[in-house]
């Protein structure tokens, strides 16, 4: 049976719905995995606009929002953790049982956002020979969940990364992200992160 859905870019929608693989503990410094991390895993991804000195991502959160909905409609995941920036968004997906398409599943929700954009983006010949849009980067950055530390460096990051491109002084200030949702199931305190800090340090790889 697929997980149950959550809502998308509301930070009051249900962020955990899976009790029965999730637990999560003050300051997310306790949280509970399945020993499986293959398909049906949990991944940290970084999906970039092309052209990064736009602000299409808030710009238009709503129709992002909707391309997500859309997407999780036809192939379910659990949203656990996201942030949108101008230029760029992060998030953590958990996959159902035996389900290890992200590729798909990003190809959707590009297309999505990008079908509900007006076409007035500067395109090369290449890009419009192939019927192409030059919204999103061909590529994301990819990375499986391997335990609750890492889960732990990833959600924070996530949610300190408004704080790291100098857009807020504090991680509560930033509206475009679950951090409240987290706060909220007292996975953070209200004041986590405070003001411009140490930055947390992540990986992955290119998809």
């Amino acid at each position: 049976m697929p997980p149950p859905r959550c809502g998308i870019f509301r930070y009051r929608s249900a962020l955990f719905p899976d009790a029965a693989a999730w637990h999560v503990s003050a300051r997310c410094r306790h949280v509970e995995l399945p020993s499986r991390l293959g398909p049906g895993g949990t991944y940290f991804f970084t999906v970039n606009l092309l052209e990064r000195r736009r602000r299409l991502l808030l710009e238009h959160i709503e129709l992002l929002g909707d391309a997500f909905r859309t997407a999780q409609a036809a192939r379910p995941f659990i949203l656990l953790a996201w942030v949108i920036l101008p230029d760029h968004l992060h998030c953590v997906w958990r996959l159902p049982d035996g389900d290890a398409d992200n590729a798909n599943r990003w190809a959707q929700i590009k297309a999505g956002f990008s079908r509900r954009l007006p076409a007035t983006e500067r395109r090369s010949a290449y890009r419009v020979s192939r019927r192409e849009r030059a919204i999103w980067q061909r590529r994301y950055w990819e990375h499986l969940i391997r335990d609750p530390n890492d889960l732990r460096r990833h959600v924070d990051y996530i949610h300190y990364n408004p704080v790291k491109h100098g857009h807020v002084a504090r991680v509560s200030d930033w509206p475009h992200s679950s951090f409240h949702g987290w706060v909220e199931r007292r996975g953070y305190s209200l004041d986590w992160g405070g003001v411009v800090g140490d930055v947390v340090r992540v990986g992955g790889r290119r998809a």
